[in-house]
Formats: C-alpha cells, structure tokens, sequence
C-alpha cells in the first residue's frame, strides 16, 4: 500500500497544511531568542500538546517534529521525523515537522565534540560527545550547527527519548480510561490498542500531557531502520520525503523564495581578494534611474537597493566602485608555496604509529600528488532578507550555524543579539557554504540604513569569490616494503602542505573574525582535523601523517566532503602506483591489507563482483578506490567504488560508477541511496571542474558555466549495493565524494597509462 494513499481522509491542521512551507521556510512561526535558555522553543499551538520539548501532538491525530538542523537536500527533515515515528508508533501520514530555532536543549553536541579544537583551549579534554566540557559549551551556547554528517548521531537519541516517553504518556492515558495497566496496551499505527478497544493520538493528547512519564523512557528494542536488501528496495517506501510534494509543486521556501510586504531587493559588489576596501564609486551615475531605492556604502562593499535585483544590479555596474589594499591576489604564484613548503618545509607530526620514520630512513618509493581550490557552487547563490524596525531585527536565512549567525548579525548593527529573529529556510545546496555568515552581517546592515524589507543576493561572481575554497594542497607521500614480500607495505609517510584551513574556518565561526583577521590567527597553526582521513585504512605498522602549515592570501575552509575528499586521493591514487610497481592487481593488493578490518573487506570484494572487474588491466578504463570514514577499529563507514572511464574528444567520459557501501544499520534506504548517488556525482565534479583560480584578485571562471561541472547527460550509470549490517548507523553524504575522484583517476590511467596526479584530472594536460 502506498503511505500516502489516504492521506485526505485525515483531518488537516495548520502544520499539516503548512508541512511543505515549514520545511522550506517556516513562515508561519518565528522565535524570540534568548542566550542560556534550555527550555524548548517549540511552542504547542491552538489544540496541541507538547512532549519532552521536542514534539506536539495535536487533538486532530498530527505529530509535529521539531527540527534544530538546516535541510540542504540531504533529506535530514525526514530522517529525524521518521526516528520519532517509529519509536512513537505514528503513521506516517499524521507527521509533520516545525524548523526549530538554535536553542540549549537542541544542541549538538556531537558535532560540539568533534570540533573541540576549534573552540576550546582544552579540545583534549572536551572531545567526547557524551562528556561534561562539550555540553555545556554547546547548550551555553545554543550550538546546532549542521555539519560533518553528525545530524543522526546527535539527535537520534533525545528524539527516541521523547518519543518514546510520550508513547508511555499516550498507553497511560488509555489505560486509566480502560481501566488497565499501561504496558498492557500496544500503540502503533497512530493508535493506542487494547484488546477490541482502540484510541487515536488526537482523544489521548490532551489528558497524555498532563501525566508523568515514566524514567528512563521506555524505549522500543529494535531502532529505526530499513532492510538495505535488493527486493525491499525496490518497494515504495514506507517513508517517503517529507519535503517532496512541496519541492514537486513548488511551493517549497528556500532563502530567496521569501517575499515580504514593501520588500525590496539587493545586489553587492566586493572588492578583489587583497583589495578590500572601497574608496570610490560613481553615485551620480545613477542619479534619477528609476527603481532605484537606495545605495549603501560600507568601508567593505557597495550595495545597491532597488524594486528589483537586476534594476539593483545594473547600478553597481554603473557606478564603477573602486577597491583598494597590498596586492590583489594571484593565485597561481601563492600555490607555489606549497610546493616549496612540501620540499623544503619541516611539517608537525599528527599522526605517528609504530616508528615510520626509522623504517622510512630511505623510502623505497614515493610520489607527489596536488588539488586545487575547490568552489561549493551551489544552485543558489548566497541569499538572505532582513527586516529591521523598532530596533528589532528579523532575519530569513538558511543558516549551518543559525546561532552564531544571529549573534553575529546582531553584532554588526550594534544590538542585542535576543533583539534579533531568526527565521531558519532551506538551503538551495550548501556542501558547508551557509557555515559563512558574511551576506547575514550585510543583509542586515543594508536593511538598517534602507528602512525597509531587503532582500539581499551576490552574484554568482561574488559568491565564488568570497565564499572560502575548499583548501588546495600539495601532498607527498613514501612507502617503504617488506623486504621478498611481493610489495607489502611495511611503512607510510604522508606529507601534506596547506593552510590550517579548519582552524582558519574556526576563528571565523567562532569568534567571528574576519577572513583576513582568520588567516592571521590560525597561520603557522598544525591542524588534525584537515588531516582527516589521511592514515590509511590498511595494515601498515609504521605510519606517519604529517602537516606542513602554509599561509595563503586567500581564505579556505570546509566543503562536503572534508578532508577525506583529498587526503582519500591521494592514499588510492598511491595505492595502485604501489600495486603497478609490485605487478599485482590493484584488488587483491589491497584486499591482502585489509585482513583486521572485515567490514572493508567485504565492501571491495562486493564492488568489484558488481562491476565485473578484470584486474585492472591495461586498455580496459577501470579504476578502483575505497574509502573509510569515521576514526579507527570498525566503527564508521565504508564504500569500495569501480570506476569506467576513458578519453574522447569531449575529454574524460565515465560511464560507471559501481560502489559497494557499509553504513551500519540504515535509518532511510532511499535517502541513503539518494546521499550516496549524489555523493559520487558531487566527486565526479571535483575530478573534472569545480575549481578556480584568482586573476588580479577575482575568480577565473565566474560564472557555472564555466566550471566543468557534470550535466544530466555526463552522468553515469550508478549502481549501489549496501551491506546489511548491525553496527551504529553512520551518515553517507560524504563518502561518494571522497571514493568517486580516485576510482577515476585510476580508471583513466588504465584507459591512458597515463598517471593523473592533479585534481581536477584534465587540469595539467595530457
């Protein structure tokens, strides 16, 4: 039966009627703020009662899901609803959802944990998800951040919790009626059942709410999940995209959907990178140009309001704006610095198992590798409206970090920071762009001095500028054998040469530094967390990992992916020089590795049977790579991808993408599959565009168009099969991005024999 078929027959409520809109934008409602508040912010409406903070059930039957994480189409809205569906015992079709606002009881304290570095003095002692230090920062603090795949893991547990209390609360409720104990009564389906009698949600909710639940909660054994099997997922599911019918009829809200009385629109011109600050403009070249509202001079940017963007637009290229500062930037002459520093630069140690540089004294073999700046490129362009009145200011956003983002719009028009409403909207794609908050600091400044509604948009130019690049870098890495072992690593030295680019992106989010003042703070700093992923996931007993601090003059930070979407290239790519070199087949050489880590194991040999591999020979344009994520010992996730690829006259054609992944227990199989498809065609964007260089301090290409980005008709054929299993569930957005560049760059040397060391691929030439 199709869950939704019936659906009308069910009474309908505002949130029903609103689920779409408050996924995407959440018009209806708005919140009031307040630091150091750990009450919940979701607050029952007209009829609705509320469960734990975290849900209300309403007297029509509908469940409404609050929802602390930003919905970038990684299908996190419905994932957290369908956890408290189960445990709850809803039917799907009474369950909606409410984007909540940053508050204490919504933090994230997994993701608190993993950035401890980045915020604490003592990241040490403050590294554990479940310790004292990373709570009370992220619940002082009000810290939901979205990011690092870490929404299942943070939320999963207090969403149980909740649900799984109410559901106590609802069986009590009708037990008192009936006149029998609780646990007697089954609840599912939307209804509380015993015996021959049964009740809805909606009759128990009022009398459920005023009683004590039970402690602990009672929670179900079995958790959320879904059999990854090949013939269940070719049923319809059972739960289906919450935000699907309003993304299919268009009435869902992203950050530049958001239409207000008397609004007005914004274009913005920055300076180049190096030249920041504006000391000119022509304003009489728009004198009297009709539609015009208003020009905004900052010492930073020149913003022009007008009753349309591109009546705004046209302005700012009317009046020229003049920028001025030390150099612009030439990107070109600062990536040599890399190079240097991997030559000749003495790196700090991250990583040191065994004793690799005893047995690496005279590496056997070793090879350099390098990617370039990487741009996010999402389809919408950073986009924000503010309303400023009363000396209150409401601000429509898509927001990572919806708290910081309040805090430092509030900032930068000089009030309080519970003086400003966040109204969280969806994001038209971000792979970690919206963790930047400049356009919020803007949009708020231009609305101030306008006086009126301002919806503020860059340019595609501006947003490739100055949304910080996913860092270039310049990477070395050695091997050293076993002595008559058929190429057996005994040791492994990676060297990595880039800017501490996570903690340049931490002095930006959290003490809200400027770009410049970022790079200043975090340069000459090691940083373990953009050297993630760089042990590799093979039986090697000595190995090293080592950082090389380089100083750019333009910033970076993270991008979907992390680390692993470089540091996973270079170790493949390594990896299937070693096996040439030791005359193997690229499969069984790592699969001779891989005998402490099964679950690894079983990915590459499932891989590689979808596939068909032939060994990798020469002339056949096959590739492998694999990839784990997640830390050490067999906790994580794991994907093995093969790759067909060649060369035509268009340039790199791939044709198939065959991945085998491991994800632990599966909450939702077609979001899963739906990560990791997009997650292989996001990488196969990194293999063959997505990067830019900086000209006299602008980014070369500026537009899409330009950027080697894959259509609808590069695509290749996807086939996926997940491994069932029973470990902890592990997010899969970022895994296709890291696997996909080295299954196909190995693919293209066996179609070549031509060895691509540089992402993107084709960047250096044939």
């Amino acid at each position: 039966m199709d869950p939704r078929a019936g659906l009308a027959a069910l009474p309908v409520s505002r949130r029903q009627l609103l689920a779409g809109a408050a996924v995407g934008g959440g018009l209806a409602v708005g919140w009031w703020l307040w630091p150091r508040r750990y009450s919940s912010p979701l607050v029952p409406g007209p009829n609705e009662h509320g469960f734990g903070g975290w849900l209300t059930i309403a007297e029509d039957g509908v469940v409404t899901v609050a929802l602390p994480q930003l919905e970038m189409g990684q299908g996190v809205t419905t994932v957290l609803a369908q956890v408290v569906a189960v445990e709850l015992g809803a039917d799907w079709r009474q369950v909606a959802i409410e984007p909540a606002p940053p508050a204490g009881l919504f933090a994230n304290t997994a993701l608190a944990a993993k950035w401890a570095p980045l915020w604490s003095r003592l990241p040490g002692l403050a590294d554990d998800p479940d310790g004292l230090l990373a709570e009370r920062f992220a619940r002082s603090n009000a810290f939901c951040a979205t990011a690092e795949g870490l929404s299942l893991a943070a939320y999963e547990q207090p969403l149980r919790a909740a649900a799984a209390a109410a559901r106590a609360l609802l069986a009590m409720a009708a037990g008192e009626r009936w006149g029998v104990g609780w646990e007697e009564c089954e609840v599912a389906a939307g209804l509380v059942r015993h015996g021959e009698q049964e009740l809805g949600f909606g009759e128990l909710a009022a009398q459920a709410a005023t009683l004590d639940p039970p402690d602990p909660p009672p929670l179900r054994v079995e958790h959320a999940s879904e059999d990854p099997s090949p013939a269940e997922a070719e049923l319809a599911s059972a739960f289906p995209r919450l935000d699907l019918p309003a993304k299919v009829d268009g009435s869902f809200l992203f950050a530049g959907d958001i239409r207000l009385p008397g609004m007005v629109y914004a274009s913005i011109r920055h300076g180049p990178l190096g030249k920041a600050e504006l000391t000119a403009f022509d304003k009489e070249a728009v004198a009297g140009l009709k539609g015009l509202v208003g020009v905004v001079k900052s010492k930073r940017y020149l913003a022009a309001v007008a009753e349309s963007w591109w009546i705004a637009d046209r302005a700012l290229a009317a009046m020229r704006p003049v920028f001025a500062g030390p150099a612009a930037v030439e990107s070109a002459g600062a990536l040599r610095a890399l190079d240097t520093a991997l030559a000749e630069g003495e790196g700090e140690r991250i990583v040191t198992e065994g004793d690799p540089d005893g047995a690496l004294a005279r590496p056997d073999y070793a090879q350099d590798y390098s990617v370039a700046q990487a741009v996010h490129a999402a389809i919408e362009t950073a986009s924000a409206t503010a309303r400023f009145d009363g000396g209150k200011l409401e601000l429509w956003i898509a927001a990572q970090a919806g708290e910081l983002t309040r805090r430092a719009a509030a900032k930068a028009i000089g009030i309080s920071p519970q003086d400003v409403v966040l109204y969280p909207t969806a994001a038209g794609g971000s792979f970690d762009a919206r963790l930047e908050r400049r356009h919020a600091i803007e949009v708020a400044q231009i609305a101030q001095q306008i006086g009126r509604p301002v919806q503020l948009t860059w340019p595609r130019q501006q947003e490739l500028q100055l949304v910080p690049v996913r860092t270039p870098v310049s990477a070395r890495l050695e091997a050293g054998f076993v002595p008559a072992s058929g190429g057996r690593i005994a040791a492994w030295r990676t060297r990595l040469a880039m800017p501490a680019t996570m903690r340049e992106f931490g002095h930006r989010l959290f003490d809200n530094n400027t770009p410049e003042a970022a790079m200043e703070h975090a340069a000459g700093e090691a940083d373990a967390l953009a050297c993630e992923g760089a042990v590799p996931p093979y039986g090697i007993a000595h190995v090293a990992v080592d950082h090389l601090p380089v100083t750019l003059p333009f910033p970076t930070g993270p991008m979907r992916g992390n680390a692993a979407a470089y540091t996973a290239f270079f170790t493949e790519s390594f990896i299937d020089e070693l096996a040439e070199r030791a005359g193997r087949d690229p499969f069984l050489y790592r699969i001779e590795m891989l005998g402490q880590t099964p679950r690894m194991a079983d990915c590459l040999r499932r891989a590689t049977r979808l596939a068909g591999w032939d060994g990798g020979r020469r002339g056949t344009g096959q590739g492998l790579a694999m990839v784990r994520m997640g830390g050490p010992g067999e906790g994580g996730g794991r994907i093995a991808c093969v790759a067909q690829a060649a060369l035509g006259e268009g340039g790199l054609r791939v044709t198939r993408l065959h991945a085998a992944v491991d994800i632990g227990r599966i909450v939702n199989h077609d979001i899963a599959r739906q990560q990791i498809e997009g997650g292989l065609i996001f990488g196969l964007s990194l293999a063959t565009g997505s990067s830019v260089a900086y000209e006299d301090g602008r980014p070369v290409p500026a537009r899409l168009a330009g950027l080697s980005l894959p259509t609808l008709a590069d695509c290749p054929e996807i086939v996926i099969e997940f491994l069932a299993s029973d470990a902890p569930a592990f997010d899969p957005g970022e895994l296709g991005v890291a696997v996909a560049p080295p299954a196909i760059a190995n693919a293209l040397y066996s179609a070549t024999g031509v060895r691509f060391r540089r992402l993107p691929l084709l960047s250096e030439g044939l």
